[in-house]
């Protein structure tokens, strides 16, 4: 299935079955500014309608030596203050462009397939925000990171900071990296638990090595993969008692799903025969997904 979504600033293909590839294209360094970040959630939230059955996502970009260089300061949202002349009013208007930028940079998170950032070369400011809301992130040894929003003058705002004590193992090398904005390399990632793999080279090589993982993952039964996400989501934001809870109930419906017997026929097979396993319907929305970011192209 092809979309005919016209998209500025997103390359979208389908390299594998079952695989959506979205490439980062605004040149000349993939800064955002609003058009672009509400495009970025419209694609996630509309990837089953407008891609058909994707299963897994890579998130990348097109440049060779850039991620993505963050906010595009010439974009950035700042009140009318001839608008209002109440502060209060001027705080409201500001406080809920932010939360729209932040539920835009959730988008993968709503998602219902996983999604796998596959990060190189420059990786600053928003684009940490970008890769801690995807559920996987591999880096190429060429990646530099930083957290760049102190040098600036204000607090990372869309996500970093949430998601950080979550996706990392190290909440003393966290703030330092926070508190100075020093750029840090792919191993140093590595050792914040940030990312999960180094793969030496660039841009072409973590591509490849993403996707190779993104197929082996649409092998599983798509109901496993879609309810394991959710799972893990609500875990994270949950007591270990209100998970469990919480996955019976679920579990309770998924585990009656004809993937099971057709993974375990498979399994005895010892691999020389891949599973078919039919696609989720359409139409299907994670609960995370009441968000006003969500654009219609």
């Amino acid at each position: 299935m092809t979309s005919t979504v016209n998209l500025a600033y997103l390359k979208v293909t389908k390299p594998r079955p079952f695989v959506a590839h979205i490439q980062m294209a605004r040149e000349p360094v993939n800064t955002f500014n609003s058009e672009f970040w509400k495009e970025y959630a419209a694609v996630f939230d509309n990837m089953r309608e407008w891609y058909g059955d994707v299963r897994v996502v890579v998130l990348s970009s097109t440049l060779p030596k850039i991620f993505s260089a963050g906010i595009d300061f010439g974009d950035l949202f700042i009140p009318d203050k001839s608008s209002f002349t109440d502060p209060a009013r001027t705080a409201l208007a500001l406080r809920e462009h932010v939360l729209s930028f932040q539920a835009a940079i959730s988008a993968p998170e709503r998602c219902l397939a996983p999604v796998i950032a596959a990060i190189h070369g420059t990786t600053y400011g928003l684009a940490v925000d970008i890769v801690t809301a995807c559920d996987i992130r591999y880096a190429a040894s060429d990646t530099r990171f930083s957290i760049k929003e102190v040098d600036v003058g204000l607090a990372p705002d869309i996500g970093t900071l949430a998601r950080l004590p979550h996706v990392t193992s190290n909440a003393s090398l966290a703030a330092e990296f926070t508190y100075t904005a020093r750029p840090f390399s792919a191993e140093e990632a590595l050792g914040l638990g940030l990312v999960s793999r180094i793969v030496q080279g660039g841009r072409d090589q973590v591509v490849e090595e993403a996707l190779g993982l993104a197929e082996e993952i649409t092998r599983k039964s798509p109901v496993a993969i879609m309810s394991a996400k959710r799972l893990l989501m609500h875990a994270r934001d949950h007591s270990v008692s209100e998970n469990l809870d919480y996955t019976a109930a679920w579990n309770a419906s998924m585990l009656q799903t004809a993937d099971i017997p057709e993974a375990v026929r498979v399994t005895k097979a010892r691999g020389h025969e891949l599973a078919k396993f039919e696609p989720l319907p359409k139409g299907l929305k994670s609960p995370r997904s009441k968000s006003d970011a969500k654009a219609k192209l």
